[in-house]
């Protein structure tokens, strides 16, 4: 488990840094402005977010410069599983926690605590599964 905190950790975070403001301009704008429903806010987010997370932590993160179709398929397979917990988990935990509040007020937290399990969840299935061939290896 201690494998797990390395120097690909703190680059891995840097990397969500990037995408979580990207990511979060798009999902906010389109929820609180644009006024799409939760579910397609937080998916256009994932979405845009996930391509530029795939090469940013390909190269920067974990230094790997092979290609596979099962990398590709394991990232994809990775972002939809952590975002269906992530995110089905955060909305009902918060609609209950939050139950006297408006609605807008439990979605936009529940968009904020879908992107912190996100983030951990992304984080274990790309150390290890996508990018395994390389995960215990300093580059």
């Amino acid at each position: 488990m201690f494998f797990l905190f390395d120097k690909k950790l703190p680059r891995f975070l840097l990397v969500g840094l990037i995408n979580t403001l990207a990511g979060s301009a798009i999902m906010f704008s389109l929820y609180n402005i644009v006024h799409v429903n939760y579910w397609a806010a937080s998916c256009a987010n994932y979405t845009a977010a996930s391509i530029l997370s795939f090469f940013l932590n390909k190269y920067f993160t974990f230094g790997v410069k092979a290609w596979s179709l099962f990398m590709i398929c394991a990232f994809i397979a990775v972002i939809a599983v952590s975002y269906g917990i992530a995110y089905g988990i955060s909305k009902p935990l918060v609609s209950y926690l939050l139950k006297t509040c408006p609605v807008k007020t439990r979605e936009n937290i529940a968009l904020f605590t879908g992107m912190c399990f996100f983030t951990g969840l992304n984080y274990i299935g790309q150390r290890l599964l996508v990018f395994r061939d390389t995960a215990n290896t300093e580059k």
